[in-house]
């Protein structure tokens, strides 16, 4: 179905239902209302521009997209940090894919103690309004739980939460950073929970929150002693309808600003073009390990998945009722189209449990409260056919402070063949 929503896009969406209207965060809040004529359909493409000489005749179109890891999101309004919307919350707390295997890692880990849950000391770190693996921890036996959150509101919140439950003897909530935070009577925790993974993994300051808090811990190079032990992002290149539909003079997506579009993980409006490659992986027992490099990767266009995508683009368009001429058209040029590459995370909470936000290995749809990421990395459409290859350098900028926000930025061509 097409639909409007406030910031004046049009967004096509086949899962137009309560959940996916509740994304992990607003992330179009911030765009400026842009005219559209959703009438005037063309399907441009990028004028190629010929390589240099090489063993293969080809021609290539320069791609790139940079922003922040706040570019576009709520933040907490002294701090360069992303925060989150009611709304936003509730979704997370609803995620059958996330709150239940949450909730099984902190009991096995629990019920793993030598001495039994009664012996464990937890830090929740992000605890949120709700307070909730602060509480599932309580419950199930932990001897001492410290609830850290930054939002003040949030806090106010948790507190209130952990009162009316009847755990404020067990659980201490902290407002504040946890990097200027310090634990009472310089006690030491056996664990840490920390939901704090982006969609993409390190844009809600995984990685500098993670290298301070080792102090808070009894062995922080343990995996054991976090949940999640390590963090991911998974990327492939992607073709998107809209940037398809609506192309200049009607659509200028240089407006954007740099900001990417984030789909709801089941949006069939946005499909994959490759198999997906793993980008970021961040373990928290050894998170300087993940120190950041520049990371060159070669996608090649899967012919098949081309093929798989023309269909799944016609259904998106008849949902729409554009003319017949104009599906036909549209299903094939979007499908052998590139607009950005799309990046998504995934968790590994211990070994025997894991959170995927889109299928895995293969990165299928799937529903999930976290978001894919696809910044457009052309103001038109990239022509391309099973075969071609997206050469990108990742530069990753991550911080280690947990107010400076990452900086992303994705650069390369289209190679046609």
């Amino acid at each position: 179905m097409i639909y409007l929503i406030s910031v004046g896009i049009l967004l096509f969406s086949s899962q137009a239902d309560a959940f996916s209207a509740i994304p992990r965060r607003s992330a179009l809040e911030q765009i400026k209302s842009i005219s559209i004529q959703p009438f005037v359909i063309t399907a441009g493409v990028s004028p190629l521009i010929p390589a240099t000489a090489s063993a293969k005749e080809s021609t290539s179109t320069p791609i790139s997209a940079q922003w922040t890891a706040v570019d576009g999101l709520n933040s907490l309004s002294d701090k360069q940090f992303v925060s989150f919307s009611d709304s936003a919350y509730k979704a997370m707390v609803d995620d059958p894919s996330r709150t239940p295997q949450f909730e099984r890692a902190i009991i096995n880990r629990l019920n793993s103690a030598p001495d039994g849950p009664g012996s464990q000391v937890v830090i929740d770190l992000g605890t949120g309004p709700f307070a909730l693996f602060a509480l599932m921890a309580a419950k199930n036996g932990a001897r001492k739980v410290f609830a850290i959150e930054a939002n003040k509101e949030a806090a106010a919140s948790a507190r209130e939460t952990v009162k009316k439950m009847g755990y404020a003897d067990k659980i201490t909530i902290l407002e504040g950073f946890s990097t200027d935070i310090t634990l009472p009577d310089g006690i030491k925790a056996d664990f840490v929970v920390a939901e704090i993974v982006g969609s993409i993994a390190s844009e809600e300051g995984a990685y500098a929150t993670i290298l301070d808090a080792r102090r808070f811990l009894k062995d922080p190079s343990d995996p054991s002693s976090w949940i999640p032990n390590r963090i991911q992002t998974y990327a492939s290149p992607a073709s998107y309808t809209l940037h398809n539909l609506f192309t200049p003079p009607a659509f200028d997506w240089s407006k954007l600003n740099g900001e990417p579009v984030r789909f709801n993980c089941r949006d069939e409006g946005l499909q994959l073009l490759s198999d997906p490659i793993l980008i970021e992986d961040i373990s928290f027992a050894n998170p300087t390990s993940a120190k950041w490099t520049k990371k060159d990767i070669i996608f090649t266009i899967d012919k098949v998945r081309v093929e798989k995508n023309e269909f799944a683009f016609r259904e998106e368009f008849q949902r729409g009722r554009l003319p017949k001429e104009e599906i036909d058209k549209l299903s094939v040029s979007s499908a052998r189209s590139f607009s950005g590459v799309a990046l998504w995370p995934r968790l590994l909470l211990e070994s025997s449990t894991e959170i995927n936000s889109r299928h895995y290995p293969e990165g299928g749809h799937q529903k999930s409260h976290w978001q894919t990421v696809l910044p457009i990395m052309s103001d038109t459409p990239v022509q391309l056919n099973g075969g071609d290859e997206v050469r990108v350098t990742f530069d990753f900028n991550i911080s280690e402070k947990v107010t400076v926000p990452a900086r992303y930025r994705i650069s390369g061509s289209v190679v046609n063949y």
